[in-house]
């Protein structure tokens, strides 16, 4: 009885021996084979490529503002009110012009002695538009009673989205073929693309066109051009070459 539980252990301690050999030698092999993966790296090259396209703006920009002085408060707010509503009433017969409120402030004037004068006060209005011949109809009619602070055009969001995916397509293009030229230069036989990324340009602010003080009474319809603004879209990676 006592031999045969002796020879039950050996067994035992004789298998756990086997199996600590085979999990050390299935480790050696794993770290043999990822050596050997990461031996077969050729060469990598980062590339980067841009493309770029002249784009007609289609989206204008304009912001008109009144100022006053008053001795009173209270009468210099009422009476920047008073334009201010009579603005928003006119430039609410065009359908196609956005209007918002812009930059209002009221603040006192003093004199040498630092003594309180009067009250000057600002409102402002900006429009905002796709549709040049009615900014500058509304732009006249609103010239009598505010002035002309500043025109600007830019690409809109729609036409720029368009835009940066046509170009995506002519990035990728054009990074293919660098990556071509540059696996040929090297005397590779082909590459292996292992990352990319696209970048886009975020949205340019609006190019300023036009900034003019006015006579009140003056009223015209400004003549508009609206240029043109850049695209850019730009494709950078890192390749392989074999």
């Amino acid at each position: 009885m006592m031999l045969r539980r002796f020879w039950s252990a050996v067994r035992s301690r004789a298998v756990l021996a086997t199996g600590s050999v085979l999990l050390v030698l299935l480790g050696a092999t794993a770290a043999r084979a990822h050596e050997s993966i990461e031996a077969v790296r050729y060469n990598e090259v980062d590339l980067q490529t841009e493309v770029m396209r002249e784009v007609q703006n289609d989206q204008m920009f304009a912001s008109l503002y009144a100022e006053l002085q008053e001795a009173n408060p209270a009468e210099l707010q009422n009476a920047l009110n008073k334009i201010a509503q009579e603005a928003h009433k006119i430039a609410g017969e065009f359908k196609s012009v956005k209007v918002r409120t812009g930059y209002n402030q009221t603040y006192p004037v003093y004199d040498r002695d630092n003594k309180l004068v009067a009250w000057r006060g600002r409102t402002e209005l900006r429009l905002e538009s796709k549709d040049f011949p009615s900014m500058a109809k509304l732009i006249a009619r609103l010239q009598p009673s505010m002035q002309l602070g500043g025109i600007s055009f830019g690409v809109s969001p729609e036409l720029r989205k368009k835009t940066e995916e046509e170009l995506m397509k002519e990035a990728v293009a054009s990074f293919r073929q660098r990556a071509q030229v540059l696996t040929e230069a090297l005397e590779g036989k082909r590459y292996r693309l292992r990352k990319l990324s696209i970048q886009t340009s975020d949205g340019v602010p609006p190019r300023p066109m036009m900034t003019m003080r006015a006579a009140k009474a003056e009223s015209y319809e400004p003549v508009l051009e609206g240029g043109t603004s850049q695209v850019n879209v730009g494709a950078v990676g890192t390749i392989e070459i074999e």
